[in-house]
């Protein structure tokens, strides 16, 4: 199959978020300001970076209101209505046509941030453009990308990530021993990290065609646990709800979880969904019925 981009991209994430901690200062008057009510967008990968960040601005001192919405589902007429002060779009081609049709919609309406790879795309004509060209890819399945615009999104917010880049070294590193041989995952998560959960869980679909679920932690026992046996594994973003590693233990499948920062423990699911592929002689580079972007007629 030859050199993989998606290998040398997911290596490359640390570097990408020690220039998007930088990058974060340099476009700080095109990012939401503290207070207000904010509208996060994306499609896919894309969303699920917009749910993390909206958890996380809530949550943070002084955050102000914020929502997240795949950009199919936004309830355009809340920016009519000036429910939201700003919309952050987020979409790595900067040419999907649910995003750049929501712009559209409320261009003139509601002042709109765009967070984008590709400088000139269609959307800059309709939002202020933060461009991240040092984390865009080749390959079709995202990975730095949408883990630097988090990054950049986290220390807008105040966040010190010195440690997470190391962190995020140490997932590298890491070795992922039977990890690779699971034979289905169900990824949970708390708070922000549930939009990590998420995105590992997709991970995992598109790039090995594994099947893999994602909840919140606290709904995981409301009946998802009833598929966890022997052979699967359920992974955790952060800390675990007290007794579920214990009851997931009882139930024989693996319990996932890590000392790393959430986003730097992403970087390993990334690094056990290239694997998967591998041994599937799948190329995620090019995953099947899968495009750069999405682009409707």
């Amino acid at each position: 199959m030859g050199e993989l981009h998606i290998a040398a991209e997911i290596d490359s994430q640390p570097e990408c978020w020690r220039r998007a901690v930088e990058h974060a200062a340099e476009d700080a008057e095109l990012l939401p300001r503290p207070g207000e009510r904010v509208a996060a967008i994306g499609c896919g990968t894309s969303w699920f970076m917009a749910m993390a960040y909206a958890a996380l601005r809530e949550a943070a001192p002084g955050g102000g209101l914020t929502d997240a919405f795949a950009a199919s589902e936004f309830p355009v007429g809340r920016a009519g209505a000036g429910r939201y002060d700003r919309i952050v779009a987020i979409t790595r081609s900067g040419t999907t046509t649910e995003v750049i049709d929501l712009l559209a919609a409320v261009r003139g309406v509601t002042p709109a941030t765009v967070l984008t790879a590709a400088p000139g795309a269609p959307v800059a004509e309709l939002a202020s453009p933060v461009v991240l060209s040092y984390a865009d890819e080749r390959s079709v399945v995202q990975t730095r990308f949408a883990t630097s615009t988090l990054a950049l999104l986290r220390a807008s917010l105040g966040e010190e990530l010195a440690g997470v880049v190391g962190d995020a070294k140490a997932a590298l590193a890491a070795p992922l021993g039977a990890l690779v041989a699971v034979a289905q995952f169900s990824f949970l998560g708390a708070g922000w990290t549930v939009g990590l959960a998420h995105e590992a869980a997709l991970k995992l679909r598109e790039a090995a065609q594994l099947w893999t679920e994602a909840y919140p932690a606290m709904e995981y026992r409301h009946g998802p646990i009833s598929i966890a046996e022997p052979g699967r594994a359920v992974w955790m973003f952060g800390t675990a709800p007290a007794g579920l590693a214990e009851e997931v233990a009882a139930t024989g499948a693996e319990f996932v979880t890590s000392d790393l920062d959430p986003m730097a423990h992403l970087v390993l699911a990334q690094r056990v969904a290239m694997a998967i592929a591998a041994a599937r002689a799948l190329n995620p580079d090019h995953p099947r019925a899968l495009t750069r972007s999405v682009i409707l007629d």
